[in-house]
């Protein structure tokens, strides 16, 4: 199996949506680490329902999708200030072709979406062939 590296791995997880976004205000925040097995997403998410979240991979972006809605109870309120957004959110991120997709694994405790993304195989570089 031939695994192709991202052609450029400074560019992984870069937010492919960041110019549509005003940088000070992403949709939600996310911190992204590694180890030696893999790719490690967490993604704040307060507030909103597990049956609210969609995670996807398309031609090597993870999209992470949520919703928060507003109780009908707390739309009725004469309120003075509101920061607290509701709607659908949204962040994707390039992958590159690091990443083996068969093997994602999420889950979502506390608020926190956590993604596991397990690095591909390496690719050989160097391989004897016999001559016949």
């Amino acid at each position: 199996m031939l695994v192709q590296l991202s052609k450029d791995p400074l560019k992984l997880f870069d937010d492919i949506w960041s110019g549509a976004q005003h940088p000070s205000a992403p949709a939600f925040k996310v911190d992204i680490s590694e180890d030696e097995s893999g790719f490690h997403v967490d993604a704040e998410l307060p507030g909103i329902a597990k049956e609210n979240i969609a995670l996807h991979i398309e031609d090597d972006v993870l999209t992470i999708k949520a919703e928060r809605t507003l109780e009908a109870e707390e739309s009725k309120k004469n309120y003075h200030r509101v920061e607290r957004s509701s709607g659908s959110f949204s962040r994707s991120f390039n992958l590159g072709e690091m990443i083996s997709q068969e093997n994602i694994s999420a889950e979502f405790t506390n608020g926190v979406l956590h993604v596991t993304l397990p690095k591909a195989a390496p690719v050989k570089k160097k391989k004897e062939i016999s001559i016949s």
